[in-house]
């Protein structure tokens, strides 16, 4: 993937430069989404466009893009690194000022920076052919604004990286009360008795679009039971199956718990039914 998008240019990536002054340098001062693509196909654009100007608006950011601009920016990417199946990378910081100083700065203009990037084709409803997780879980330090999707990832990157260097391919994350939050880089889930179980929104977790899509898909179909509340991390090692999702996983079902198999330590039925009702219906947010 070559070609990229900033500030109203389209261009090499080689040749894009950024000012080592912009605060989403300085400070991790901004807002990004990444919305998957398949055949040219965006999933979920209108929930992640809608979160990201939530986002900018939380911290005071204005972009000057409005939907319309958002999806000619992310279908000439597209079209300009070859289609396939992408994952569009949108960023927004506050901009550049002449000055290191922790005030929002007034008059500066933010910098609007995307490009594109190939992503694994889209899961199948098949046990055979999914990649099946093996996760840790830990406590959960990050910040307490975890519903913004900042640039600011620090707290996220060194919780994957503990899982990782562990052999792990996610951590599940849990508060101070032993309640799951979420994943490093994604939702969770656990499913019991056949019913999908889920933290509910709030500033510990990010409002995710697969989340928003999957629970909207399920609960249109009726016949998987959803529910939001509190999970403890002891339902969580007692469940029937746990699930992980995000914008390139989709529904990623989970097999091992800190070296313990998940129930049988097999894919679940349940995870089954919904990737096949979440494959037909995610073309439609």
């Amino acid at each position: 993937m070559s070609i990229v998008y900033l500030n109203g240019e389209y261009l090499p990536m080689e040749e894009a430069r950024i000012s080592p002054m912009d605060r989403g340098f300085l400070f991790g001062e901004g807002i990004y989404e990444v919305i998957p693509s398949y055949d040219g196909k965006l999933v979920g654009f209108g929930p992640h466009i809608e979160r990201m100007e939530q986002g900018m608006a939380l911290i005071s950011i204005q972009s000057g893009y409005g939907e319309a601009d958002w999806r000619t920016l992310c279908e000439t990417l597209i079209e300009q690194n070859g289609s396939g199946n992408l994952g569009i990378y949108l960023h927004v910081s506050r901009g550049a000022d002449s000055r290191r100083y922790h005030a929002y700065p007034e008059n500066i203009a933010p910098t609007v920076f995307a490009f594109a990037f190939e992503i694994p084709p889209a899961p199948v409803a098949d046990k055979d052919k999914v990649k099946a997780y093996k996760v840790a879980s830990t406590q959960d330090l990050r910040w307490k604004r975890c519903n913004i999707k900042s640039t600011a990832l620090l707290g996220n990157v060194m919780h994957f990286q503990e899982g990782h260097a562990a052999g792990h391919n996610e951590i599940i994350l849990y508060n101070a009360q032993g309640e799951m939050t979420e994943g490093s880089a994604c939702n969770a889930y656990i499913v019991k008795d056949g019913v999908v179980i889920t933290p509910p929104l709030d500033n510990q977790i990010l409002p995710g679009i697969t989340r928003l899509i999957l629970l909207d898909i399920l609960r249109k179909d009726g016949s998987i039971p959803v529910e939001e509340r509190i999970v403890t991390m002891d339902e969580v090692r007692n469940a029937d199956e746990v699930w992980l999702t995000s914008s390139s996983k989709e529904i990623a079902p989970v097999i091992e718990l800190d070296g313990v198999p998940v129930a049988d330590g097999k894919v679940g039925d349940v995870w089954v039914k919904a990737q096949a009702l979440y494959t037909a219906g995610k073309y439609n947010y």
